[in-house]
């Protein structure tokens, strides 16, 4: 048997949970990020390595589907419902746009970084 058989299971759901609340994915009390995006390389908490995680682009690709899909037919629904003026349009929807963008992308890091903690990507799974 390997090491990871051996090692303890990790519950993927609360792991991507604290994840999106930006905290740790072991301990889930200890701040994930450091800044806006920026990830600490231990938990201050319970001293779990960060450090290895590979978000990279993942969730500004996952942040631009979810705002696109959500916003999209919402402005359809506007357009057609009231239809207010172009400069209107822009003014709302580009204010959410962002606002939304804004919200979801830390969240959307954190909750990616749970997932690769639980499933022992990137060198998460390294015992001792």
């Amino acid at each position: 048997m390997t090491d990871v058989t051996l090692a303890e299971e990790r519950p993927t759901k609360p792991a991507i949970l604290r994840g999106w609340r930006r905290k740790c994915p072991n301990c889930g009390t200890g701040p994930m990020l450091k800044s806006y995006l920026k990830v600490r390389d231990t938990c201050p908490v319970c001293r779990e390595e960060l450090h290895h995680h590979r978000a990279d682009d993942g969730p500004a690709y996952l942040t631009i589907l979810v705002v696109g899909h959500l916003l999209a037919p919402l402005l359809h629904v506007v357009f057609e419902t009231w239809r207010p003026s172009p400069i209107v349009m822009i003014e709302i929807f580009g204010v959410g746009t962002v606002v939304l963008s804004l919200y979801l992308l830390p969240r959307l890091k954190g909750a990616m970084i749970g997932y690769q903690w639980a499933r022992r990507m990137y060198g998460f799974g390294k015992t001792g």
